[in-house]
């Protein structure tokens, strides 16, 4: 199938924009051939999730591109790095990587890149709007631009990012079309008790059980109530790690949901769940890998804690310290943490014994110091955590790990599980 290419198409492939341009312009071509597509679609902006230093291949290619001289063509926001720039003494790897992943980072923005470092660009200040065209790379922040922003995008990974935002160009196929938008299985949870609906720890819970069972399939969820930004991320990110979902519709609540037979595009599901109490207690056990009461560390924010979620850690902690054994974490975006010294809630978690970590995240960057469990409310930490840096992970809710991290161990509160 041939892709039909513009004119500014032609100049960039040729290389009359710069060899950086034509590599790009090559790349995106067997893109868009791969994935069946017979033209491009301008985009309006991107993020780019190959700035996080995974080897020397991924700055190699940056460089070459900022050697040429070529800037990004759209607005473009970096995802997290894998330094925090604003803390260095966190730092706790080996000092070349640490040199490369700086390099990477300065090629980016020689680019013409915003030095966001965020995986979470829609608490930004601007973002996409509803029905926009944008290439974003990072699982969760395609599935809530795709999901709760209602723009549209692919699920882009490296180098394709930087190469859309280069051209201003994507493939016009996959989650840029409105048919493939299309939800194919229903997951039903008007049969869940009350308390846990209305519980923030449903949300990681629930979306680690839906990508499980979703796989690269649209679930749409019935029966949620009015949720939060925060708990739509949370879900969305769960769902992404588990499975590969860059899209879900919860009706009611998602643009293009308004009801169910709107997020099937009046078909048939392929099929349908009933979620139960027992479906969710499965997926939040599989979310815990250590045994026993013990803990060394806490870690929140991933992805990126929003000012609300910084500000309710402060109000649990109610004026309580951290115990000390335990080493405590939040994650969040420079942006983000910047309004939040403002308002004092650094310094307020700063004294309660939290660390925050700007630019990048404790799953990814070797700055925990201990090598024991580690407690988190996040379904995407405790899913990867554990291969990416080693540790033991106790999955709970927000309240759980404050109280564990004020307590020094494990406090469990069962109540909602119990039903």
């Amino acid at each position: 199938m041939t892709v039909q290419l513009s004119e500014s198409d032609r100049s960039m492939l040729a290389g009359e924009a710069g060899q950086g341009m034509a590599l790009a312009m090559r790349l995106l071509l067997a893109v868009a051939t791969s994935m069946g597509a017979t033209e491009f679609l301008d985009i309006v902006g991107a993020h780019v999730d190959g700035c996080l230093y995974q080897g020397p291949v991924g700055l190699d290619f940056v460089e070459r591109l900022a050697g040429d001289g070529i800037q990004v063509r759209v607005p473009t926001t970096l995802n997290v790095s894998s330094l925090d720039l604003l803390h260095p003494d966190l730092y706790k790897g080996d000092a070349d990587a640490a040199l490369a992943s700086r390099r990477m980072m300065q090629a980016y923005e020689d680019l013409g890149c915003r030095p966001t470092w965020t995986c979470a660009p829609y608490q930004l200040e601007v973002r996409p709007g509803f029905g926009e065209q944008i290439a974003w790379a990072e699982s969760n922040a395609i599935v809530f631009a795709n999901s709760v922003l209602g723009a549209r995008t692919h699920r882009y990974g490296d180098f394709v990012d930087i190469c859309a935002a280069a051209t201003g160009r994507a493939p016009a196929a996959g989650f840029h079309v409105y048919e493939n938008r299309r939800g194919q299985i229903v997951f039903d949870v008007t049969a869940l008790p009350e308390a846990l609906l209305a519980s923030d720890v449903l949300f990681p819970v629930l979306g680690h059980a839906i990508g499980s069972q979703s796989g690269k399939a649209v679930p749409a969820i019935v029966g949620l109530p009015a949720a939060t930004e925060d708990q739509m991320k949370a879900l969305g990110s769960a769902a992404a790690s588990a499975g590969a979902v860059a899209m879900f519709h919860a009706v009611g609540i998602t643009p293009e949901a308004p009801d169910l037979e709107t997020a099937l595009h009046g078909q048939e599901p392929v099929r349908i769940i009933e979620v139960t109490p027992e479906m969710l207690r499965s997926a939040r056990e599989q979310l815990t890998t250590a045994a026993g009461a013990t803990i060394t560390a806490v870690s929140v924010g991933t992805p990126h804690a929003s000012l609300d979620e910084m500000a309710r850690v402060v109000s649990l902690l109610g004026g309580r310290q951290v115990a000390d054994n335990i080493e405590a974490y939040i994650s969040t975006g420079r942006d983000v943490a910047a309004n939040a010294t403002e308002l004092g809630i650094t310094e307020r978690l700063a004294a309660a014994g939290f660390q925050v970590v700007t630019d990048t995240c404790t799953y990814i960057t070797p700055i925990i110091g201990g090598t024991g469990p580690v407690m988190t409310d996040s379904a995407k930490w405790a899913y990867y955590a554990p291969a990416n840096i080693g540790v033991e992970v106790v999955f709970g809710s927000i309240g759980e790990v404050i109280e564990s991290a004020v307590a020094g161990r494990v406090q469990r509160d069962r109540s909602l599980w119990s039903a």
